[in-house]
């Protein structure tokens, strides 16, 4: 598969090489052409009126001091000038016709890279076609792959822990275990389903989600709680502090409870260490509410960075990805962050080792006089 995809990039860059030389190629002859021409029936005119002074002059001969021979023929040849009894080419006349053939000469030179310019921006806007359509094609590959994976991994441990169950006789300390491991795959089969349903639903509602007033520190604690345990069993050991003042806000608790998730997932997911610390940070800045989530896993390079929120993209190759998801999970995290009014950015904590990842999740403070909420100062949990 890569090797064909390499295959129909290098076919399509030589092509649009092929088209280019050619363009240009066409373009400078066509100039080099048009300048030929020109030259060539400029030089044909002058020499024509040259032929002409000399016919006038031998008209002139046979009927000398003829004035109406004279008005005859400078009626009949406007660019002749008759001076010292002779005919003569008007320098002005042909100052003129070099004046226009030179205008001709010009806007052909400006014509030519033009239609070049036209041509190029047109098969640049092909080419960012072509490759949007390709980097969709291949996002949409790795997620059928990563979507098959998803389902096909937590169903086979599932049919194996059930007939091993079925058909051997297990401690009660075995069936706890196995019970507990049927409860992990579970979970991961609701989270890839819950992911896949909520990306489909933000596409086919288009529809903002109903907000209501709530105290940031208090529904982050409520998230925390519920994730808590399922986290420690990964390995977390999770760090949250809050916020010393209340931060009202407005948002949908539902989707909110999927951007705190999705970040805690992905900072477990990317922290392949044993012990994975996590922090979740709550502060206010102004008018605006900040949630941090940090991680001190692999990071993420610059090159990635910018793509990590798009819809199916998952940094790396998929043929050898070690960590689970479908590519849905920080594309839900903006695209709910910003129906909620807000926005969600990331920065490397360590820039220089390239470890470490910072997600922060900004929402606009809810600004109400009499806030029924008061303030619970908690350092840290």
């Amino acid at each position: 598969m890569n090797k064909r995809r390499l295959h129909s990039r290098t076919t399509t860059r030589i092509a649009f090489g092929v088209i280019i030389v050619f363009v240009l190629a066409q373009v400078l002859w066509w100039i080099i052409f048009q300048a030929r021409l020109i030259n060539s029936n400029t030089e044909e005119t002058l020499s024509h009126w040259q032929r002409d002074a000399s016919t006038a002059n031998s008209l002139l001969l046979l009927a000398p001091g003829n004035e109406n021979l004279i008005r005859q023929l400078q009626e009949s040849y406007p660019q002749l000038l008759f001076d010292n009894q002779q005919f003569v080419v008007d320098n002005r006349a042909v100052i003129e016709l070099e004046q226009q053939q030179r205008g001709y000469i010009r806007m052909f030179a400006f014509e030519g890279p033009f239609f070049v310019l036209v041509v190029l921006f047109g098969l640049y806007i092909i080419a960012l076609s072509l490759r949007t359509e390709r980097e969709l094609k291949r996002r949409q590959q790795n997620f059928l792959s990563a979507i098959s994976h998803e389902f096909r991994t937590p169903i086979g441990t599932l049919r194996l822990l059930i007939e091993t169950a079925l058909y051997r006789s297990l401690s009660p300390e075995k069936q706890r275990d196995y019970l507990q491991r049927m409860d992990r795959e579970l979970t991961r089969l609701e989270t890839t389903s819950e992911q896949v349903l909520a990306s489909a639903r933000l596409e086919q509602t288009g529809t903002s989600p109903q907000l209501t007033a709530t105290e940031l520190n208090r529904e982050v604690r409520e998230i925390v709680q519920r994730s808590k345990p399922g986290l420690e069993a990964r390995g977390v050991s999770l760090l949250v502090d809050y916020s010393p003042e209340s931060l009202p806000v407005s948002l949908e608790p539902s989707a909110f409870n999927i951007v705190i998730n999705n970040l805690l997932d992905n900072a477990v997911k990317y922290s392949p260490e044993d012990n994975k610390p996590i922090r979740l940070h709550l502060e206010t800045r102004g008018h605006l509410v900040m949630l941090h989530v940090e991680d001190q896993g692999v990071g993420i390079s610059e090159s990635e960075a910018k793509n990590i929120f798009d819809k199916f993209y998952r940094v790396g190759s998929e043929m050898t990805r070690d960590s689970t998801g479908v590519g849905l999970g920080l594309y839900l995290v903006k695209s709910i962050t910003e129906a909620m009014n807000g926005w969600v950015k990331y920065e490397a904590l360590d820039k220089e080792q390239g470890r470490g990842s910072r997600f922060t999740v900004i929402l606009p403070r809810r600004l109400e006089q009499g806030s029924k909420y008061s303030s619970q100062a908690v350092v840290s949990e």
